[in-house]
């Protein structure tokens, strides 16, 4: 029975172009898992965005001379075209700025308000002494007051993985110029986070099987729960619809609130768009769907506390009750799929450092699908993972080219010169039913760890099926069988029957190729669809545009099965599906990258 599957991806933030530390944590796991969902014939409504709020997008506008909202088009735009390129099969990546985010995050608000899980707090906030502007949390860096850690955010020590206030800092400094901010009184709003204690951690109690990365991290999340605030002193976000704020020009919602709300609302939105505006109920209303929610390990905290108590808040489900919201009761995640960061030579991906490799470079010289694959394989899933040259040249030239590209050539250049299609099996031997069944068999092995997002042990467990299908070519050696046509024509039908059981197999990480193979093989039409990047009419701001990707996947012809290879179908020589990159790049990389030393540079991942 198709199950309704949510992939809700981490919204990334519009202030540059994305690197690819960044797309190993939240933007090709959660695409290999969506593509394998469809292929496995459920319901997937996979959606993100552009995180595009706060004070970062002001300080950034200003640098280059913009206004905030320009300098969120330019980047939703760049990001935008770097996810397509990656292959991203998003249902719906929109953006916070959108007049249907605003209306919803707004309703979300409304009812944690009536349900009491919100309240007005007088607190003391940052200010910058040279510009008046309101400095967030993050953007001060002091001495953690709980472990001593010099380098703690103001809100989140990262070495003892506490809540903070910036207030309590030692020294703290502000990290966009250096000056000591200054803390003055305001009124903000608060998420009563206490009030959720009970129940918030009867659910996370519940969460046993999540990656153990994620478990370890939220073990803590309910023993110091303090009220949170959610709105800010700027003139950049949504506004805050409650009489005494709704006109107050310097006062907007937090934008980590907003954000995590943005996988709901990118859901409404989605279901506007395609004419069934009630379409968003089948995951977000419906006891049976399942939610799975994508993203690097410094995001834990907000899918794992913040973004269920702002749910169980608005389906009056907190610790002292309330009415459901206007949307009903929403359903919580199911899974917390959360990477580790992906390193470069022992140091994180800093764009301020030049310690970076962009997704734009990336995909201009190397293409979509050897990144894919790298991270795939070999990304950060459970632990920090460093990215080298030398073991994305080794992985691109021995496991791409040698081994699937080459058996993909061999097999069907074959079958072209000798018989011009798929030839017809004559007495099979065991050989040749041991290879298919271990194929089929692969089905099963490599869907169960997709399923759980075990994504090295799925794309290790298709390339064992490539491997041994390598080796059976060199042990029956088809080209040597000229005497024999018959057993010959059983050889090369058993070889590209795997040959298409490891493209399907390999179709979630390798959806471009998959495409070539699948035309190789005789297929025509599409095999594994591809995102759409289009400019759109905002639905309810007059006279604004917005970038979106989205995608038809309905007619993609992939599936999750063993399909067998229609005899007789026409073959054309095929061309290299990866060429070998030149053993050099193992050492230093294209001119382009950056040359890094370890324990050089930091940053978010």
């Amino acid at each position: 029975m198709s199950t309704p599957v949510l992939t809700a991806v981490a919204w990334p933030y519009a202030n540059g172009p994305r690197h690819i530390g960044h797309v190993s944590g939240f933007g090709v796991p959660s695409d290999v898992f969506s593509r394998y969902q469809r292929m496995a014939g459920n319901q997937v409504l996979m959606v993100s965005g552009t995180d595009e709020h706060g004070t970062p997008i002001q300080v950034q506008a200003e640098k280059e001379g913009m206004s905030p909202q320009q300098a969120a088009d330019t980047y939703t735009r760049q990001i935008a075209e770097d996810l397509r390129g990656l292959g991203l099969s998003y249902d719906l990546f929109t953006r916070t700025s959108t007049g249907n985010h605003a209306e919803v995050t707004q309703q979300i608000f409304l009812a944690l308000h009536r349900n009491g899980y919100v309240v007005p707090r007088t607190t003391t906030g940052a200010v910058s002494p040279s510009t008046g502007r309101t400095l967030p949390d993050r953007y001060i860096e002091g001495t953690c007051p709980i472990c001593g850690y010099d380098g703690a955010r103001g809100d989140q020590c990262d070495n003892c993985g506490n809540q903070l206030d910036a207030a309590d800092l030692r020294n703290p400094v502000s990290r966009i110029n250096g000056e000591k901010p200054d803390f003055v009184e305001t009124e903000h709003l608060f998420l009563d986070l206490p009030a959720f204690t009970e129940t918030l951690g009867k659910w996370l109690s519940t969460r046993t099987d999540w990656r153990p990365n994620v478990l370890n991290f939220t073990r803590n999340l309910v023993e110091d729960m303090r009220p949170r605030p959610i709105t800010r002193d700027l003139d950049w976000g949504v506004k805050i619809p409650l009489d005494g704020w709704r006109n107050e020009p310097m006062k907007r919602f937090y934008v980590w609130f907003d954000a995590v709300i943005g996988y709901f609302s990118a859901s409404v939105e989605w279901a506007r768009r395609s004419g069934e505006p009630d379409a968003w109920q089948r995951w977000w209303n419906n006891p049976d769907a399942r939610s799975y929610y994508f993203m690097g390990k410094d995001n834990i905290t907000f899918h794992a506390q913040i973004w269920p108590a702002l749910l169980l808040g608005h389906n009056g489900e907190g610790d002292h009750g309330g009415q459901a919201g206007p949307y009903g009761r929403l359903h919580l995640p199911d899974e917390i799929v959360s990477s580790e960061f992906l390193t470069m030579s022992g140091s994180k991906f800093s764009t301020s450092r030049g310690t970076v490799i962009y997704v734009n470079d990336f995909l201009r010289e190397f293409g979509a699908d050897t990144l894919r694959y790298f991270i795939g394989v070999a990304g950060p899933e459970t632990q920090d993972t460093d990215f080298t040259w030398d073991e994305f040249v080794r992985r691109v030239n021995y496991e791409l080219a040698n081994e699937w590209g080459n058996l993909v050539n061999r097999a069907v250049t074959m079958a072209h010169k000798n018989n011009g299609g798929v030839p017809r099996p004559q007495a099979p031997t065991q050989a040749d039913e041991d290879l298919k069944a271990q194929a089929r068999a692969a089905f099963d092995t490599v869907g169960a760890h997709l399923e759980r997002s075990r994504f090295k042990a799925a794309a290790s467990e298709a390339m064992r099926v490539v491997s041994a299908a390598n080796k059976y070519l060199s042990d029956q050696q088809p080209w040597k069988l000229g005497d024999d046509p018959e057993r010959r024509d059983s050889v090369l039908h058993t070889a590209l029957q795997v040959v298409s059981d490891a493209n399907t197999l390999l179709t979630p990480f390798l959806p471009h190729s998959a495409q070539k193979v699948h035309e190789a093989l005789g297929g025509s039409g599409v095999w594994a669809a591809q995102p759409d990047l289009s400019e759109v009419a905002d639905l309810d701001l007059p006279d604004r545009t917005n970038p979106i990707l989205s995608g038809d996947y309905s007619a993609e012809q992939a599936r999750w099965s063993s399909v067998p290879i229609e005899v007789g179908r026409p073959l054309a020589k095929p061309r290299p599906l990866f060429a070998k990159l030149d053993p050099k790049l193992a050492e230093t990389g294209p001119e382009w990258a950056p040359i890094t030393s370890p324990g050089n540079g930091d940053g978010a991942a």
